[in-house]
């Protein structure tokens, strides 16, 4: 037993040692994270707008660093946080439009996220009051940081870092449940909802792909060389989904997750094809679906207790001003659950997912 033991032990240190090396050695070829997207990676940007969709209250943020709600739809980190230490930077990304922080803070880390946007400009608006901010205006975010970071840096160590950063991209989400599947209709539009100009749920992905492809090609044009492109997670299995399944006995929505898959296929074929097209350009296709969905379906290998349900409220339908300090039903330990709210992970799965994507793709492309 005893040599058993001392055998684990060597195992977990030899382990250690080879991440500390591999953090070592990119840390000095990332020099910044940079961040795009939406909620599952919005650091805090929609605390600076209009819209009811914000987390800068309690609970949200209880297991953060100094125990605050930050903006992040969570209680604790988000996955760019702990991508961003991997890398041997700052243990968390802030957000672009925070005033707690300045240009000099930003050349290591910057986060343009906004929590309810999408691939598709129409999703940042397609709820009564969330106005977001939609992907378009994120780029024109990053131009103004680049004039910044120019100004503060000058020419050639801004560019420096521009060109080494590692972009993260993560959204798609709400174009699916908030958008196509919704009934809202879409502001300025005849059609009602994106659902009556694509009939068929592939020819809205195809839509959402020639976008995402749009995109990646503009930030290019502005730079940008390491790309982490992030897929889609088994949406069907969010406990807001699970919760209104009556017919599917609370069970995941086998419908929304076959979409996110197929989704996931032509969003890898996409990064594939973009890496043979853009000269320089070294992007990844980061896809969190798999062990996303395994500890869903098998929470208790990965020490939760709850997968079907959040921590926050009731756990069936609570997220944003829902999630609050006064609600009494919330958990005590978020970290026995898989998720935070009803569309959110926890800071611990959120880990588990980063940790995954940072040993399988991250560190191996870009160390």
């Amino acid at each position: 037993m005893a040599s058993s033991s001392l055998l684990v032990v060597v195992a977990a240190i030899s382990q250690l040692l080879t991440l500390t090396l591999l953090v070592s050695r990119c840390s000095t070829k990332v020099p910044a994270i940079i961040v795009f997207g939406d909620s599952s990676v919005d650091a805090g940007n929609n605390n600076a707008i209009s819209t009811a969709l914000k987390s800068n209250f309690e609970p949200y943020g209880r297991d953060f660093f100094d125990r605050r709600p930050t903006g992040r739809f969570s209680n604790g980190r988000i996955p760019p946080d702990f991508i961003s230490e991997a890398f041997g930077l700052r243990p968390f990304v802030p957000a672009y439009l925070d005033p707690a922080f300045n240009i000099s803070d930003f050349a290591s880390g910057v986060c343009f996220a906004s929590a309810g946007t999408g691939y598709d400009n129409v999703t940042s608006n397609v709820l009564l009051l969330q106005n977001v901010i939609p992907m378009w205006k994120e780029l024109e975010y990053y131009r103004d940081y680049q004039q910044k970071l120019r100004a503060s840096l000058g020419d050639k160590k801004a560019n420096s870092i521009i060109s080494e950063a590692l972009y993260i991209v993560s959204l798609g989400t709400n174009d699916f449940l908030e958008n196509y599947y919704s009934s809202f209709p879409i502001p300025g539009s005849n059609s009602g909802c994106r659902r009556a100009q694509f009939p068929q749920p592939g020819q809205f992905e195809d839509f959402l792909v020639s976008l995402a492809e749009g995109f990646i090609r503009d930030l290019y044009e502005l730079g940008a060389q390491k790309v982490s492109f992030t897929g889609m997670p088994p949406m069907g299995c969010l406990p807001l989904e699970r919760t209104t399944n009556f017919m599917g006995q609370h069970d995941c929505v086998e419908e929304f997750n076959a979409v996110a898959r197929d989704f996931n296929g032509k969003l890898g074929a996409m990064v594939d094809r973009m890496n043979q097209e853009l000269p320089g350009l070294r992007m990844v296709f980061s896809n969190p679906y798999d062990k996303f969905y395994e500890i869903v379906s098998r929470p208790s290998d990965y020490g939760f207790d709850v997968a079907s349900v959040a921590c926050c409220g009731t756990g069936m339908y609570e997220m944003g001003y829902l999630c609050n300090k006064q609600n009494p039903f919330t958990c005590t330990d978020a970290s026995k659950y898989v998720f935070w709210d009803s569309f959110h992970p926890t800071e611990r799965t959120n880990g588990i997912l980063a940790d995954s994507l940072i040993k399988s793709v991250l560190l191996p492309n870009f160390a």
